[in-house]
């Protein structure tokens, strides 16, 4: 499986992993700790060092209560990040966003890849998808993130999600985006329980079907900190490594995380010891 990213054939055979970056003040994880743009640039570049083979570039938390932003603070956000990777790195960009403002000019900036939490539902996003001809990845998420953590609930949680990335897929193809460009994301802690983290974990294997690329992001999250003892989120690193290798044998092909060279390490055991790729 391959991913056109720009002019960069990504080779999805073996698991690749995405490495996040957060130019927000609020993030739950790194927030303020990339507020800086040329602290911003050295995290990137080490993530680029470790082996992450894109950047996931953020100007908006989406962590549960999280307040949603401007348009225009957005773009300062991202757009002087993203030319400078791309101009002085040739690094390979996504650009985490709902806005098709941001989105339209990320990829004016030179980012290869839109991720999209709202999975194109927002007013104009899934034309600016369409026009920006770049692959996408579009997320399950029930409700918004400011209150998605409230009262989540599902009858069959893996049907259901399974069934929205289907139908967002065939909205997209419809809409011109061809499906080779879609990217799946089952959205670990989008308006989810515990259990339901779980069972999609479990059954991760069952988003393969379609044929399409799928993203996992478990970096750091509350359901690596419930599973070990209410831990904080510095303490999540060998939960959210462990998660990421079951997340792969399960089929996952891009690995979104904070820790990319101990993730990026473990996935290499992991494929060489299932045969991925070979």
């Amino acid at each position: 499986m391959q991913l056109q990213l720009g002019s960069h054939t990504l080779d999805l055979s073996q698991p690749k992993v995405m490495g996040v970056l957060n130019r927000t003040p609020d993030s739950f994880s790194d927030g303020g700790a990339y507020t800086n743009i040329d602290a911003a640039l050295r995290q990137a570049l080490r993530m680029i060092e470790e082996g992450a083979a894109i950047i996931d570039i953020g100007g908006e938390s989406t962590r549960p209560g999280s307040i949603a932003v401007g348009v225009q603070q957005e773009l300062d956000r991202v757009i002087p990040l993203i030319e400078r990777l791309v101009s002085e790195q040739a690094a390979l960009v996504s650009i985490d966003t709902s806005k098709p403002e941001v989105m339209g000019a990320a990829v004016k900036a030179g980012a290869v890849m839109i991720n999209d939490i709202h999975a194109l539902r927002l007013p104009g996003a899934l034309e600016m998808a369409r026009v920006c001809a770049i692959p996408v990845c579009i997320m399950h998420m029930q409700g918004e993130p400011r209150s998605m953590q409230q009262h989540p609930y599902y009858e069959n949680v893996v049907a259901e999600v399974k069934q929205f990335l289907e139908e967002r897929s065939q909205v997209c193809e419809s809409a011109g985006i061809a499906r080779k460009r879609i990217v799946i994301d089952p959205g670990f802690g989008f308006g989810k329980t515990l259990a339901h983290n779980l069972s999609l974990l479990r059954h991760l294997d069952e988003f393969t079907s379609a044929g399409q690329p799928l993203l996992v992001g478990l970096s750091r999250k509350s359901m690596i900190g419930a599973l070990l003892d209410d831990a904080p989120v510095g303490k999540r690193l060998q939960g959210s490594v462990a998660a990421a290798v079951i997340a792969v044998l399960q089929g996952a092909s891009i690995i979104r995380c904070h820790d990319v060279q101990p993730t990026v390490e473990a996935l290499k055991i992991a494929a060489a010891m299932h045969g991925i790729g070979c």
